[in-house]
């Protein structure tokens, strides 16, 4: 692997920084679309940069921001909570880090990795050979797994997932319409709130490999006028950053989108076609406070 090549593959440790900047400014913690939003605006990220995907239709610059905090985990500086929630340890609370201290993190890791590769310890692949080479892998491979099923689902087995995650997640009487032909809505349900208050949700499924557009998101908009307080659209792509925009539009009633990371998310939280497994990470600086 040349220099050049490699010196691309690593350019999320751009992000070491950023990312504890928008945790600090989100109070310490942040789900993922919150913390890349923030620092999407805090550092002017361009929607061309926002909008860019790599060849497994995965939103680079969310799969570079994934790969820092993959690494300020390993560094201690993050909590490695896997519920949705990225939050900050007290360490990381203090720490601001330049971009010759984030690679200087980087550059340790590495080293760390090849040492254990080296010593035959079984441990993750260094996230510089994976981007480098363009595979657009993420910390968690069976992540793009479960993608790539779900796009092999035919557009009415997607919808019937999708009715059956609403249910799963609290709602009721989820109906799926997709065959109708109904202006683009593939389904309803309902909230209930409390024993008092509960709204319809309407929803639309796609099975995507790229990104939803502003135009998709007013066109399901549309389609929901005077029916629904609410929309949820369910894709296994990404949306684009215009598409978020439109989506949380003031004075138009509100869509929530779910793209392929988020749906891998409610997927692992209600443990829907994924089954957890405990394993274990060797700690080797525990094992060298007793080497003196």
């Amino acid at each position: 692997m040349t220099r050049k090549k490699k010196e691309e593959g690593s350019q999320f440790v751009r992000y070491f920084g950023p990312l504890l900047d928008a945790l600090r400014g989100l109070g310490g913690s942040g789900t993922p679309d919150e913390v890349v939003e923030r620092i999407a605006k805090d550092f002017g990220i361009s929607d061309a940069v926002q909008n860019e995907l790599l060849p497994s239709g995965e939103s680079r610059y969310r799969n570079q921001v994934a790969w820092a905090r993959f690494y300020l985990v390993r560094e201690g500086l993050l909590d490695s909570s896997k519920r949705g929630v990225w939050s900050l340890t007290e360490r990381g609370r203090g720490t601001t880090l330049s971009p010759e201290q984030s690679r200087e993190i980087f550059l340790k890791w590495v080293r760390i990795y090849q040492e254990q590769r080296r010593a035959k310890i079984q441990a993750p692949e260094p996230a510089e050979e994976q981007v480098a080479e363009g595979t657009g892998a993420t910390p968690s491979d069976y992540r793009g797994q479960v993608i790539g099923l779900l796009l092999k689902l035919p557009p009415s087995g997607f919808e019937r997932l999708s009715q059956r995650l609403l249910r799963e997640a609290g709602f009721t009487q989820v109906v799926v319409t997709g065959s109708s032909g109904d202006g683009g809505i593939d389904g309803y349900g309902t909230l209930q709130i409390n024993p008092l208050v509960s709204f319809k949700v309407l929803f639309q499924c796609k099975r995507y490999t790229k990104s939803v557009s502003p135009s998709h998101v007013r066109d399901f908009r549309g389609a929901m006028a005077g029916r629904a307080d609410k929309g949820i659209f369910i894709t296994t792509g990404t949306f684009s950053a215009e598409a978020r925009r439109e989506a949380s539009r003031d004075g138009v009633p509100p869509i929530e989108l779910i793209d392929g990371e988020k749906l891998v998310d409610m997927l692992e939280y209600l443990e829907l076609g994924l089954k957890p497994v405990t394993t274990y990470e060797i700690d080797e600086s525990f094992f060298g406070e007793f080497k003196g």
